[in-house]
């Protein structure tokens, strides 16, 4: 077997490896015998049929297919022999002439692949990357506030509808009545809220259930049934309205501060705006860290300037794509893929240079801090720890999420690395100033 490598412009190689029989024969003859083994051949027992008739009928196959395995096998070797850097996989290259299977024994492949760019960049703290800070607003405490009070809030009972409240109603068909079924208001548009604005208990409308309620374990439940038995229900109703509720914000007395509080370390109303800026503060700190992460994308791969094989991960992803994507398709994607691909290159020369490492512990505790933010969502701020800790086991089980949790704490540290190096410039913006900002990015 003979490797010869050939350099491509752009940034692309050639390896073209010479087969020859004496290569690949003991591993045909093995599969060979394995189908002799297995063939069912009329006029034959099983295991009895001439290896002379195996070959004819399969031996042009197993040939092809084990000078192919024995040349992509000694590619990936010869890269890793020679400690040749390549991006993206090896593929079988355009210039990969025809094969003779059947009447050739010697056999040329030829494979392409990514030569990596060199990456060598020295970071000091002339390199300025900007950071953008949140400014808390009146608008935006008022908006948190509102939702955090929300979570120890109550309904009570009001005249009639305004915007969302929570309705209880008597639905009827004729063949079914339903009464105090719930109708959630919150949970509707502006235009599906529009019969209800404005009516007041006792109110009579027509309403079909499908539309009511989006999904068929929704319309089960409300019509207490299965639902394989909605087909046969009329889903046009008569809706009475029998109680208009609205959602109250608690009082803020002693008895609230006790309650979300236990702790005693907010008591009184100055105390609770403190607490739900610095609340504000954090949940902005993570917008602002995600938005700093792009900024140093943007500032690395600029700065790099790496030569990307542009024109051989065309090539590489129509390839891994088994046709799924045409040439056009992938055309119009592919500054946006460019650019994720090189940043990912980056990340893996930082984390190589700088001995980045993500430990199990370091996984595990971004996984319960993922769970309890789910939980927190689903009204539960103070998730029991078991249940996080159950949450986030199963989080790590699942390969794809493991993976996710992985990936963004290596790319946490190599911000962080590359932070520490440079200087960075806080700036305070507005939340519309930063959202038109993070648009463009």
């Amino acid at each position: 077997m003979n490797i010869t490598k050939v350099e491509k412009e752009q940034g692309a190689a050639l390896l073209r490896i010479v087969v020859e029989e004496q290569d690949y024969a003991a591993n045909v003859e093995a599969e060979l015998r394995k189908y002799k083994k297995q063939a069912n051949v009329p006029g034959f027992r099983p295991g009895m049929v001439p290896m002379g008739i195996v070959k004819k009928m399969y031996g042009k196959g197993i040939v092809a297919e084990q000078a192919y395995r024995l040349a992509s096998n000694s590619a990936f070797e010869y890269l890793q022999a020679e400690k040749i850097d390549y991006i993206g996989d090896i593929i079988p290259a355009e210039e990969q002439g025809a094969f003779d299977f059947e009447n050739n024994t010697t056999h040329e492949f030829v494979f392409e692949y990514g030569v990596a760019p060199k990456y060598e960049l020295k970071l000091t703290a002339k390199d300025k990357i900007t950071y953008h800070k949140i400014k808390i607003d009146k608008k935006m405490h008022a908006s948190f506030l509102d939702n955090y009070l929300r979570r120890y809030g109550r309904l009570v009972d009001v005249e009639k509808v305004k915007k969302d409240e929570a309705l209880n109603v008597t639905l009827d068909n004729g063949e079914l009545r339903i009464e105090d079924a719930y109708v959630g208001l919150i949970s509707m548009s502006d235009e599906e809220r529009k019969p209800f604005v404005g009516k007041k208990v006792g109110y009579k409308m027509d309403v079909n259930v499908n539309e009511l309620y989006k999904t068929p374990s929704q319309r089960a439940s409300i019509l207490g049934v299965k639902e394989e038995e909605l087909e046969g229900i009329n889903p046009n109703f008569s809706l009475e309205i029998t109680k208009i509720r609205q959602f109250a914000n608690p009082e803020l007395n002693e008895e609230f501060f006790k309650m979300a509080f236990p702790q005693g370390d907010v008591t009184n109303e100055e105390q609770l705006n403190a607490y739900i800026d610095e609340q504000i503060a954090s949940e902005l700190k993570r917008e602002s860290d995600y938005l700093f992460t792009f900024a140093v994308r943007d500032f690395l791969i600029e700065k790099a300037n790496l030569a990307m094989p542009t024109e051989f991960l065309k090539r590489w992803l129509y390839t891994i794509n088994e046709g799924k994507f045409t040439m056009e398709d992938i055309e119009k994607d592919f500054e946006s893929f460019l650019k994720m691909f090189t940043w990912n290159y980056i990340q893996r020369q930082v984390i190589e240079g700088e001995k980045i490492s993500v430990s199990a512990d370091e996984a595990k505790a971004e996984a319960k801090d993922l769970a309890a933010a789910q939980f927190a969502q689903y009204g539960m701020p103070n998730a029991p720890e078991e249940m996080l800790e159950n949450f986030a086991k199963n989080i790590l089980d699942n390969k794809e999420q493991n993976q996710k949790i992985y990936e963004k704490l290596y790319e946490q540290k190599v911000v962080e690395s590359v932070r520490s190096k440079v200087k960075v410039t806080e700036k305070a913006i507005s939340a519309e100033d930063f959202a038109e900002l993070a648009k463009n990015l």
